[in-house]
């Protein structure tokens, strides 16, 4: 089976093309930059700079949408807020012309979204069901998904991945945290007692396979685990494993100075569950912080 991941050179992008390869799938990346692209993979992945280059015996028979600029990126400045819908949105409009013209579509889209669809949302369970929040981050995802789900249109099932904080080596939320933590200045945000929805990469890159595998599940899915931390739990935990402290303390005043709107979803937190995911069937591999930070750090 012929798989094509957008954002394939990305932290979690990366992680699926390893596992697609390791499993047996023939993999196309499109990438902005073939010459980058061919520096990190080095096994048979056909790259891509164009969806014209797939010609009608290369059409893939499922298409991983996880092009976008982080939105950790900078201060959400009006320029770059637009860098992150075109980043999303357009890419994924190319993709639905693709398919809208190709002679035989593609039979799966899964597309990239995020827990921000719900907004900051404090203490109140989120659910697929539950509805869109009213702020910028929610307005992106909803037009991410809106446009995605355009290719349903065309006889291609679409499930979207609502995800969380991902936590994974060599990269992710991690990547930023640990330097601070090993030297014993970790510690929590605001009151700390706002939820953290996360994920192991590997429950991530699994849950892209069982959607591949399982033909009758679509539309929404949250990509997180079943148990959420508060974050100062997950302070706490995160330093019991290190072995180092994490008593620090950012207010959320601070915060706000130093990386502006963004921090608003920091601040006040999801408590995101996984109800449809759950309800299918599928089965975490790390549903607890501990074993995800026991693996991920051993």
């Amino acid at each position: 089976m012929n798989i094509a991941v957008t954002g394939g050179t990305g932290f979690i992008g990366s992680a699926l093309c390893k596992r697609l390869l390791a499993d047996g799938y023939a993999v196309t990346v499109l990438t902005r930059d073939r010459r980058r692209a061919q520096q990190q993979f080095k096994g048979p992945v056909r790259l891509i700079e164009s969806l014209k280059e797939l010609d009608a015996e290369s059409t893939p028979e499922t298409i991983v949408n996880l092009a976008g600029l982080s939105l950790g990126s900078g201060r959400w400045t009006r320029e770059l807020k637009q860098t992150f819908i075109s980043s999303r949105v357009g890419v994924t409009r190319q993709l639905i012309d693709y398919i809208a013209h190709v002679r035989s579509p593609p039979r799966l889209l899964i597309n990239g979204s995020a827990v921000g669809y719900y907004g900051a949302r404090g203490d109140e369970v989120l659910t697929e069901d539950s509805s869109p929040g009213q702020e910028y981050q929610a307005d992106l995802c909803k037009a991410w998904e809106t446009e995605a789900l355009k290719a349903t249109n065309h006889g291609v099932r679409v499930c979207l991945l609502r995800s969380g904080v991902v936590l994974g080596k060599g990269g992710g939320a991690l990547s930023s945290l640990l330097p601070q933590f090993k030297l014993g200045l970790g510690g929590h945000v605001g009151s700390g007692k706002q939820w953290m929805s996360w994920i192991h990469i590997d429950d991530l890159i699994d849950i892209v396979l069982y959607l591949m595998a399982n033909k009758s599940l679509q539309g929404p899915f949250n990509t997180t685990t079943p148990n959420p931390e508060t974050n100062h739990d997950f302070a706490s935990k995160l330093g019991a494993i290190l072995h180092r402290p994490a008593f620090m303390w950012a207010p959320g005043w601070a915060m706000r100075l130093l990386i502006g709107e963004m921090a608003h979803l920091y601040v006040t937190g999801q408590k995101v569950i996984p109800k449809r995911l759950l309800e299918s069937g599928y089965k975490f591999r790390y549903p607890e912080l501990s074993l995800a930070l026991d693996e991920i750090l051993a």
